[in-house]
């Protein structure tokens, strides 16, 4: 974690110095390539598959863990996992719903 925090500052200071190396960075630690040139739609529903994937990955563990087929690590990591992904998407989904609000409620 701290190596990440210091790539970030790392990160943070080269961009505000001008100094980033090309358009598209890979993500340090993720793997993921910042393709600065996505829509926002693509962001959200890449965000949506991969929040997907988590939940359908912790009910696979889950369900492997009731024959037997998985180690109980395994299967709390999963759960864990799914947990935090739906928190985050019930996060996500009421500040979109308080923007929204906001806007209908604006003077025209």
């Amino acid at each position: 974690m701290v190596s990440s925090f210091n790539d970030a500052i790392s990160a943070y200071r080269n961009a505000a110095a001008g100094k980033t190396e090309t358009v598209a960075e890979r993500v340090t630690g993720t793997g993921n390539v910042v393709d600065p040139g996505a829509s926002f739609a693509d962001m959200v529903r890449g965000a949506a598959h991969d929040a997907r994937d988590t939940m359908v990955n912790s009910e696979e563990m889950t369900q492997k863990a009731i024959t037997g087929d998985a180690e109980l690590h395994e299967v709390v990591t999963a759960v864990s996992a799914a947990e935090v992904t739906l928190r985050t998407v019930v996060s996500v989904r009421d500040k979109a719903v308080e923007a929204y609000q906001s806007i209908l409620n604006m003077p025209v």
